[in-house]
């Protein structure tokens, strides 16, 4: 059983005016470095709660992107349901649903119409997986989009880890028979306070490209499963077997006391996986990601980020992306699906990497080939 105090930390959003308030949570393996085990626990205590709910129905789990395709995963894979995330990468020769997320730093979400289309006659409900629901909005604009496109013949449900809907939002919702399922109920009317509370003094670290680069290891992955596409939960399961395989044949996992095991933006998942692995050979390991999310850091002992690295994303040209409170490990290994790992993206990444004393630095591109 989980509490507010366990899973709420309030950052400052920056440059939104929409919200100035974010709630980072301390075991979802995203912003705060995590032990994986901690973030595993906490998903399988929301999957137990569907499991149960769902037995007898046909599940499509639906991760948004960016926070919760990590929870999304892991949820398809326990219920062994159908799984896709949405997504705001560029997909070729697909056909898309798209929708907005007004209080998101990147506000454009697609779903991949081209992959719904071959289930929607073949299961009962749809699953939005979600780290926090606030007003529920967003989620109602793709249900809306969803109707309109295929009908009624879908049920819905939203499963997250915090849900901080307000008596209005959950009787919109009671109406249109979508269920909520979620670990802690949350009161966001003193959240802006707190943020504003806050001096935003932190350590922004924004010359990266300016230092040289790092000695890496880099390695290819294959039998790749893209979780932007529709895939069954126990075979993006065995896709993740194989990815294990790979790294223990390709990376020398030996005499590491800690490992931290990266991911990149909404590639969060394998790399969470990956550390719970590593975690049960005994290495102290921990495991969050590259986001595109501007959060303000601080100096204050309380608040949850205190240094911010700002980065050239991995996967497009001219994105800015952001890590935040890198620690020193003896390896570090970053697990990303973009194509091409861009020389600046990886430069930039591997800079903030290496300045906080770590040497061992590998990265693992998974892909199809």
């Amino acid at each position: 059983m989980y509490t507010e105090k366990d899973l709420v930390r309030v950052a400052k959003r920056e440059n939104n005016n929409k919200r100035k308030y974010l709630v980072v949570n301390a075991l979802q393996g995203k912003h705060i470095p995590v032990e994986p085990q901690k973030a595993f626990a906490m998903f399988d205590e929301l999957a137990d709660i569907l499991i149960h709910e769902y037995r007898n129905e046909k599940v499509l789990i639906v991760g948004f992107a960016e926070t919760a395709t990590a929870i999304g995963a892991r949820l398809a894979i326990r219920m062994d349901s159908y799984y896709m995330q949405t997504t705001r990468e560029p997909i070729p020769d697909v056909e898309y649903l798209y929708f907005t997320e007004s209080h998101s730093h990147a506000t454009e979400q697609k779903l991949i119409k081209t992959d719904l289309d071959k289930i929607i006659d073949q299961i009962d409900r749809i699953i939005f997986a979600e780290d926090e629901v606030t007003t529920g909005n967003t989620i109602m604009k793709i249900i809306d989009i969803i109707r309109n496109t295929y009908g009624d013949s879908v049920r819905f449900s939203v499963a997250s880890l915090l849900n901080g809907m307000d008596e209005a939002a959950r009787q919109i919702y009671e109406e249109q028979e979508i269920g909520l399922h979620y670990l802690v109920k949350t009161d966001h009317s003193s959240y802006s306070e707190i943020a504003d509370s806050y001096q935003g003094n932190g350590s922004y670290v924004t010359d990266l490209k300016e230092l040289p680069m790092p000695e890496i290891k880099e390695f290819t992955a294959t039998d790749y499963r893209n979780g932007r596409r529709l895939v069954r939960g126990k075979d993006y399961e065995k896709a993740c077997d194989s990815l294990w395989s790979q790294i223990e044949d390709q990376i020398d996992l030996t005499e590491n006391k800690s490992v931290l095991v990266l991911g990149t933006e909404e590639f969060m998942y394998p790399a969470i996986d990956m550390a719970y692995r590593l975690s049960k050979m005994g290495i102290q390991t921990k495991s969050h990601s590259t986001t595109r999310s501007p959060i303000a850091v601080s100096k204050e002992a309380d608040y949850p980020l205190h240094t911010r690295y700002e980065l050239r994303s991995l996967y497009e040209e001219g994105r800015t992306t952001f890590i935040y409170d890198v620690e020193q490990y003896d390896k570090v290994i970053v697990i990303t699906d973009a194509k091409d790992t861009s020389l600046a993206g990886v430069s930039d990444l591997c800079n903030a990497i290496f300045k906080n004393g770590n040497t061992d630095i590998s990265i693992v591109r998974w892909c199809e080939e």
